[in-house]
């Protein structure tokens, strides 16, 4: 895997464990030549991320909206920024920067990236792994309600095998690099992928 994408907070949020890991992660990716894509800012958990990997010589490509970018809260010593027009647009050109995707714990903005990433996989729109680095237990209640999705039937248990889940990130860099998409469902042809 040469690029990862990686949705997490733009706050600290109250947990060192997780601020550690966050830079530990960006760390881990430069130190794999893996190219780190995130949202571009320097505030937060994305800036301990970013930090992590430029201070270990990785390639980091940050991707931010104008409004944000116009608020100067982008990262000035990024490999790469991109400006976009949109929060959605955003996502696409994460999306097409990487070859995976990885959530750290977030707010709002964290939960609709991972599901918005996990869905265009379910759909078939790519082909890509889905991690979620589940740090100190923080996702546990939103994984127990995915398998009550699977036991109420409105969500496959393939699908939720999908979103691969460990609590280390080397464990989850593991999965990612051995993971073996779904078939494309028969539903949606060649075309309209």
């Amino acid at each position: 895997m040469k690029s990862i994408a990686v949705f997490c907070g733009s706050s600290l949020g109250n947990d060192p464990q997780v601020v550690k890991l966050a830079y530990q992660l960006g760390q881990c990716l430069a130190q794999r030549r893996i190219t780190l894509v995130y949202g571009g800012t320097k505030v937060g958990l994305m800036e301990r991320l970013a930090r992590g990997a430029l201070d270990h010589k990785g390639e980091v490509i940050g991707v931010i909206p104008e409004f944000l970018r116009s608020r100067e809260v982008f990262h000035e010593n990024l490999s790469e920024l991109i400006v976009v027009n949109s929060m959605h647009e955003r996502k696409m050109k994460m999306n097409e920067r990487s070859e995976g995707i990885i959530a750290l714990p977030g707010g709002f903005g964290t939960m609709e990236e991972l599901f918005e990433m996990i869905t265009w996989g379910q759909m078939g729109l790519h082909q890509k792994p889905v991690g979620l680095l589940n740090v100190n237990g923080f996702y546990n209640e939103l994984l127990h309600f995915l398998d009550t999705m699977v036991t109420k039937g409105f969500l496959s248990q393939e699908d939720r095998n999908m979103l691969l889940v460990d609590d280390s990130y080397a464990g989850l860099l593991d999965q990612m690099a051995t993971y073996q998409p779904k078939p494309t469902p028969a539903w949606l042809t060649k075309e309209q992928t």
